[in-house]
């Protein structure tokens, strides 16, 4: 893949961890954070929401950003149907985790790829089952001190201080850090993207 702007990659986000997933995936590309308002709109399911996000963040660094393929994407924890999302303190964040304690809930990611050039958008949502095992009090505040969940969907991050809540997962992993690579490699691929 060429850096030149008919062929470049720029991903619209400002995560580290989706930086890291697309450099471990061999992707060249350069990093344009978005600035966009994240709130739910009314009867917005957790995929349409996430869609819409990806893809009102891609638009906008397209907007003013040179490049030609642009990935918008964002992640919400779902239980009971309910999006849990960044947590507004560290008494949210307890609120979150304990709530997830000994269940099941959905993470998912919507991500899109927008070709600048053609002007066409693919847009995809992705949904993984993730089962914690039951917390203790003490180990969710000292997960909180550690500083960990502020900036994470639903207060946690399964890379991070967070890897021995998980008892199990059902589906993609790297979708739960924040970017499912193999559904983004094959429509980056499919959009010929990649060299």
């Amino acid at each position: 893949m060429t850096n030149n702007n008919h062929g470049s990659i720029v991903l619209a986000s400002a995560s580290p961890r989706r930086t890291e997933l697309m450099t471990l995936a061999g992707l060249q590309f350069t990093v344009v954070p978005a600035d966009i308002c994240e709130d739910v709109l009314p009867g917005e399911t957790p995929a349409d929401h996430v869609m819409r996000l990806s893809r009102e963040k891609a638009d906008a660094v397209a907007a003013t950003t040179d490049g030609r393929f642009f990935i918008g994407a964002d992640t919400v924890v779902v239980l009971d149907d309910a999006i849990l999302g960044k947590p507004a303190d560290n008494a949210d964040a307890f609120r979150m985790l304990s709530s997830l304690s000994d269940r099941n809930h959905e993470v998912v990611t919507g991500f899109t790829v927008f070709d600048k050039i053609s002007c066409i958008h693919v847009s995809r949502s992705v949904t993984t089952e993730v089962t914690f095992k039951a917390l203790e009090e003490r180990e969710i505040n000292a997960y909180i001190a550690s500083g960990c969940p502020m900036d994470k969907a639903g207060a946690y991050a399964i890379q991070g201080g967070a890897v021995h809540f998980v008892r199990s997962i059902n589906g993609s992993y790297t979708n739960v850090i924040g970017l499912p690579m193999t559904e983004l490699y094959e429509v980056l691929q499919a959009m010929q993207a990649l060299g």
